[in-house]
């Protein structure tokens, strides 16, 4: 069975991006770019909606990137999906997958998070206020998280690390 996480950064208002979205992540520190950078090699295949995907404008090196979306994306190592959360793992555990980094946007997160096959939420808060902005979750189930670790990733930023409680 393959396991999943969210991964995300935060401002502590709790948005992933304001509203004036510039589709980019100047916002977020270096070391949670690292941190996503490491943690996501280490899944293997990272799944992304359209607008994260445009916002980062390429295939990520050394991970297999899957983005959702009705409309081929012409960009090479790239692969569009429309699959249900289920059919594409089963997919990507036939391929010999064993792990997934899920990575936005809202919709996205939203989509996995109510499918059940999310284990683990890896939340970087950010030391910016946007005021208004995308939430990390559009319509999803209540759910209690137990907190694993709080680990400072360098002196502004806080990596949270939830499991969600069955």
């Amino acid at each position: 069975m393959i396991s999943a996480f969210i991964i995300a950064a935060q401002s502590l208002d709790g948005y992933i991006s304001p509203l004036s979205h510039t589709n980019s992540m100047s916002w977020t520190s270096g070391a949670d770019k690292e941190f996503f950078k490491k943690k996501t090699k280490e899944a293997g295949v990272v799944i992304m909606g359209k607008t994260t995907f445009e916002t980062i404008g390429k295939a990520l090196p050394d991970r297999k990137t899957i983005v959702y979306s009705s409309t081929s994306i012409e960009v090479e190592d790239v692969e569009t999906t429309t699959l249900s959360p289920q059919e594409l793992f089963i997919k990507l555990e036939q391929e010999g997958y064993s792990e997934v980094a899920i990575c936005g946007g809202s919709s996205i997160y939203s989509l996995f998070f109510n499918s059940g096959l999310v284990s683990k939420l890896y939340i970087t808060l950010e030391p910016i206020i946007f005021g208004e902005g995308i939430p990390l979750f559009k319509d999803i189930e209540q759910s209690k998280l137990s907190l694993l670790s709080s680990t400072p990733l360098d002196q502004n930023a806080l990596l949270l690390e939830y499991q969600i409680t069955k």
